[in-house]
């Protein structure tokens, strides 16, 4: 008896075991599974799509790429440094402003470039200053463009490609039942459904293009308006007719 409680025991005992070690598979593998059958999910998709997914995913891989380039681009304190006009003042009222000073200041920043435009050309006058910034201010507004228009297409022809595909799905779809001279309503359900898919995927693309398109074209905006007040600034404190205190600068 003692021997059959014992084995018992064990059996119970070891069948805990097989269960909490089921229990705890390594999440790593789990997501990697997961992972696995969303891909394929997706691959099957786009395969449903026709040949017309190929160019919406073209579409979203540039997208994406884009969206990346242009938030890390565009970063403010990377083109409109906060306290760079209170240092160039200070290069100005030090007498350290040499053509050293200019070139380090045109590599520092899109801002830089447009102080540094207006610098170089002070000593010609106010007017001369300002169209020296608003030729500069123009190539790095153009700069700070890049790659927007792109983007803008992006967002309004993959909608259309997708409605180009579900068309062309539909017209296939049709076009077998007049063929064949029979009506299969669940055939004629799934046709309809994967002629669907290219609406979808198009939509997909395009929606979130045109909201970051939006709102980069709005950074953009906000970026120019700043340099161009740090631009009216620097030429008033050079003419004379303003004076700044760089404190201000520094808050």
């Amino acid at each position: 008896m003692p021997r059959r409680g014992r084995w018992r025991s064990n059996h119970v005992f070891g069948v805990k075991n097989e269960q909490h070690s089921v229990r705890c598979k390594p999440w790593p593998v789990l997501k990697l599974v997961k992972f696995i059958a969303g891909v394929a999910i997706v691959w099957e998709l786009i395969k449903s799509g026709g040949w017309i997914m190929l160019p919406i995913v073209l579409c979203s891989i540039i997208a994406v790429a884009i969206v990346a380039e242009r938030l890390w681009t565009l970063r403010p304190s990377r083109v409109s440094p906060r306290h760079l006009l209170g240092q160039v003042w200070r290069w100005v009222q030090d007498k350290q402003m040499d053509s050293t000073k200019l070139k380090q200041l045109r590599a520092d920043s899109p801002l830089g470039q447009i102080l540094a435009a207006g610098l170089a050309n002070s000593r010609y006058g106010r007017e001369m200053m300002k169209e020296s910034i608003q030729e500069a201010g123009a190539k790095v507004v153009n700069e700070l463009e890049r790659y927007l228009t792109p983007l803008g297409t992006i967002a309004a022809i993959t909608p259309l490609l997708g409605l180009l595909g579900t068309v062309l799905g539909m017209i296939e779809i049709f076009g077998a039942f007049m063929g064949s001279g029979m009506a299969n309503a669940p055939q004629l359900a799934g046709g309809i459904a994967k002629a669907l898919v290219t609406t979808a995927a198009g939509l997909f693309v395009a929606i979130p293009a045109v909201f970051f398109h939006r709102f980069l074209q709005r950074r953009v905006d906000e970026l120019v308006v700043n340099m161009e007040q740090e631009a009216i600034k620097l030429v008033e404190v050079v003419q004379g007719d303003r004076e700044v205190e760089l404190s201000e600068d520094k808050a």
